[in-house]
């Protein structure tokens, strides 16, 4: 009897796994008609999203402002150089794989390109300086309402920032105290959400593979085999690099980041991966939760290696699938418009076709091969998500190790902490 309560209480992982797969293999066997069950994947993605930017901001606040003003310049100083540094390292390792992968070259143009063709029109003209000017809101309910990370959380450190000199002069916790519940109540809202995860992602995968089926891959095969090799590179990379520093056994990390990697894979968000990834951040891997609530968010809004490599690649095959070579100056400015891109990408899915037109245009390339781009973003979007999410944990343990808000002890399983 006791095996047989073992078997029924599976792990969420275990049960998001099963999902997984049996939406896979549901969808290839219903075909078409599974996309009947999308709405409810829809409604999964709508209930985490509902909660993110008020998790965020809620938990950048309260990390910054139970602080000390000095804590937050430290966080952020070594936060942003360890983005800077894989980021930048994940684009240059996309320009070397595409150089010789050349995953534009041999690709015939897929059918029915003037259907889903894209063009120059999908983007309206931004410039650099808009770009950055973007990053400040003039209003932040305006920004909330629309689901701007970046001036959320510029906003949120200001407010922070304000809030521990106002305790520091006044002495009253009142408000932090408020947010601290409301960042807590936020989180016991995304938890319930999560137990009905297995459903909606196995919905999701049934749309897909139902809709898509997997003759959409066989052009593309090469554009994956780039994104998948640059995230094993770079987790294995970083990953060695990681634990050198915060001096802890590498072998134990693969385990640690099976539950976010999961998610990740196949919810292609990283926002919606972001309350597993905070949380085990702290329980898993030993880092503090001050420094978890203050990475996570901004990690997840610019940390994104994975998208670094898959801007980068994608540069490339726009350029190959249109026989365009690129200069070595085409090649550097590749790389820096794609960590730009990053900075403000957006965390949920569908993003990738603005990405992708304001990349072609900027770079002067022909816009009629990003449909193809388009047509498997959902499986690309899988390794980019993964890359992205399990790298901001490796931020956060960096982090936590430069200001000694590490546990060796938790992430060796001696210790066992609550989020």
């Amino acid at each position: 009897m006791s095996e047989k309560k073992k078997l029924l209480n599976l792990s969420l992982t275990s049960q998001i796994l099963i999902a997984t797969f049996g939406g896979i293999i549901f969808g290839g066997v219903v075909g078409p008609w599974a996309s009947n069950l999308k709405v409810f994947g829809d409604i999964f993605l709508r209930l985490i999203q509902m909660s993110v930017i008020m998790l965020v901001m809620s938990a950048v606040i309260v990390a910054v402002g139970r602080g000390s003003t000095g804590d937050a310049g430290k966080m952020g100083f070594h936060t942003f150089k360890w983005i800077i540094f894989f980021t930048l390292t994940s684009a240059f390792m996309g320009v070397v794989l595409s150089y010789y992968i050349q995953p534009g070259i041999g690709v015939a143009h897929m059918t029915e390109v003037g259907k889903n063709a894209v063009t120059a029109n999908a983007l309206q003209d931004t410039s650099l300086k808009d770009t950055i000017l973007a990053f400040f809101t003039t209003n932040i309910f305006s920004s909330m309402a629309s689901s701007a990370m970046v001036p959320c959380i510029i906003f949120s450190l200001f407010f922070g920032i304000a809030m521990s000199q106002h305790i520091r002069d006044t002495g009253k916790t009142i408000v932090l105290d408020w947010i601290l519940s409301v960042n807590e109540i936020i989180v016991n809202i995304i938890k319930n959400v999560m137990k009905v995860s297995p459903i909606g992602i196995f919905c999701l995968l049934a749309d897909v593979t139902g809709s898509k089926g997997f003759t959409v891959i066989i052009p593309m095969i090469k554009f994956l085999i780039i994104l998948i090799i640059g995230d094993i590179l770079q987790l294995v990379i970083y990953g060695l690099i990681t634990a050198f520093i915060c001096k802890v056994n590498p072998l134990k990390m693969p385990k640690k980041f099976a539950k976010m990697s999961i998610i990740a894979l196949t919810t292609t968000s990283s926002a919606i991966s972001l309350p597993t990834k905070m949380e085990d951040t702290v329980i898993k891997f030993g880092v503090s939760r001050k420094v978890s609530d203050f990475t996570g968010p901004i990690t997840m809004s610019m940390n994104s290696s994975g998208w670094a490599l898959c801007n980068v690649t994608a540069i490339f095959f726009i350029a190959q699938f249109s026989g365009v070579q690129l200069t070595p100056y085409q090649m550097v400015m590749a790389v820096i418009l794609s960590c730009l891109m990053c900075m403000g990408s957006v965390v949920v899915p569908g993003g990738a076709i603005i990405v992708f037109t304001f990349l072609a245009t900027s770079m002067g390339l022909p816009l009629d091969s990003i449909v193809v781009l388009i047509g498997i973003d959902w499986f690309s979007g899988m390794f980019r998500t993964l890359n992205n999410v399990d790298i901001d944990v490796l931020v956060a343990m960096l982090v936590a190790n430069r200001i000694d808000e590490f546990d060796r002890d938790v992430y060796n399983n001696k210790k066992v902490v609550e989020y």
